[in-house]
């Protein structure tokens, strides 16, 4: 099939901005003796976003941030991040962490944290931000996860919003977005909706067409519900799956029902070894088991019988990159050298063999109408995304691998692409 230099175009640009694996560490910027601090140069290369550890407020405040590298000149630091980003990788800061209280007060304190994150992310280079905060730093009142009520919360997402748009206008490119809250914060809303208990879903919800990863901490957990309404313990293969599946499916609050995530934005958060957290570890067997079964190539591991499978999964997370280095926790690298095993075999972006665009029909579509994708199998997810690379929609294939084009979808031109294939469709839709 010949394609014309315009649609030569859109596909590389959707192929570019199609999202691989990752394997995400957050990097400690302390000297701990059970875990040394590390130079970024010194980084296991297979860690593809590193989240460092952490921007916190200036002494008697709850909002002015401030980070500076502990034992490594500014100099360096901002080469050495530099050099990731020129490897390919993605370098952020992380804000808060277990023991730095976050929240703004007033407009003022809104207005001072925006300031002083984007005074960090252009002092260091960094590419977005990890919102890691934890205790009083975020906690919910009343209201619901689409209309929330309390002022911090409201403010914490506009203030999001405001240093994205900022440094999107100041860079040129969108700000990379993630965040690790705890399972509490977010499944834990199943079992109650106030306090910490889903105090993350009006944040995820609010910011989800802006966020990119989120990497909820399976670990230092107590027990929680799946969606099938049974209780799972961390360091299971069981609880990896329920509660990854829960964020993938949605789940009902007593704030109302948090709509699912796509599989490109989830990624699976464990300790590094077994002395990295409190507990949640599982060796990697334990972590193949549940990866395989989540993405489909591997068969059920325990109870927890999942709905659906997730071949898109973003990948995995750790705390910490530090851990991960020693071998007097586990094996060296170990978790670094899982992600490899589990996810190593699948190349993203540009460096991907060219995809074939095989045809579609019919030709042009309207909204709402059937289209039949050759060489698409029942059940096989595909991925929906503008001329821009923006994902739209995460779509599975129906009898005769056709796909529904979504009702809401303006005319124009779209890309389709199968999940880690090599196969393309070329979409025009028109409105009548």
């Amino acid at each position: 099939m010949r394609l014309s230099i315009a649609s030569l175009l859109l596909l590389s640009t959707i192929t570019a901005a199609a999202q691989g694996p990752d394997l995400i560490g957050y990097w400690h910027n302390w000297n701990d003796g059970s875990a040394p601090y590390l130079e970024l140069s010194e980084v296991d290369p297979r860690y593809t976003v590193i989240e460092v550890s952490f921007a916190v407020p200036m002494p008697g405040t709850t909002y002015d941030m401030t980070f500076s590298p502990a034992e490594t000149a500014p100099a360096t630091f901002i080469a050495d991040v530099a050099t990731l980003q020129a490897q390919g990788k993605k370098v952020l800061i992380s804000i808060g962490g277990a023991n730095a209280t976050v929240h703004l007060d007033s407009d003022a304190e809104r207005d001072q944290f925006v300031s002083s994150i984007l005074g960090i992310l252009d002092t260091y280079g960094f590419d977005g931000i990890d919102i890691d905060l934890e205790g009083a730093s975020v906690a919910i009142t009343g209201g619901t996860i689409a209309a929330p009520t309390d002022a911090r919360i409201i403010r914490l997402i506009d203030a999001v919003h405001n240093i994205a748009d900022q440094f999107e206008v100041q860079n040129g490119v969108p700000m990379m977005l993630t965040m690790a809250p705890e399972t509490a914060y977010v499944q834990g809303g199943q079992s109650a909706y106030g306090g910490i208990w889903g105090a993350y879903l009006p944040i995820i919800d609010a910011l989800r067409d802006r966020l990119d990863i989120l990497q909820v901490q399976l670990y230092n957990s107590g027990s929680m519900y799946g969606i099938d309404g049974a209780i799972y313990t961390q360091g299971t293969a069981d609880f990896i799956v329920s509660q990854t599946e829960a964020l993938l499916q949605g789940f009902q609050t007593g704030g109302g029902f948090f709509a699912p995530l796509p599989p490109e934005k989830v990624a699976i958060g464990l300790p590094a070894c077994p002395l990295a957290a409190g507990g949640g570890y599982v060796t990697p067997a334990v972590l193949a088991q549940a990866v395989d079964y989540l993405r489909g190539t591997g068969p059920q591991p325990d109870n927890y019988q999942r709905v659906a499978t997730y071949p898109t999964l973003r990948g995995l997370m750790t705390w910490s990159i530090n851990w991960d280095a020693v071998s007097t926790c586990a094996s060296a690298d170990e978790f670094a050298q899982a992600y490899e095993d589990l996810f190593g075999g699948i190349s993203t972006g540009l460096s991907e063999p060219k995809v074939e665009v095989a045809r579609l029909w019919p030709s042009p579509a309207t909204a709402g109408s059937v289209v039949h994708l050759n060489g698409l199998a029942a059940g096989e997810q595909v991925l929906l995304r503008d001329a821009s690379g923006r994902l739209l929609h995460t779509i599975a294939a129906k009898v005769h691998g056709t796909i529904q084009v979504p009702e809401d979808l303006p005319a124009g031109q779209y890309l389709i692409h199968a999940a880690y294939d090599r196969l393309a469709w070329r979409l025009s839709v028109v409105r009548y």
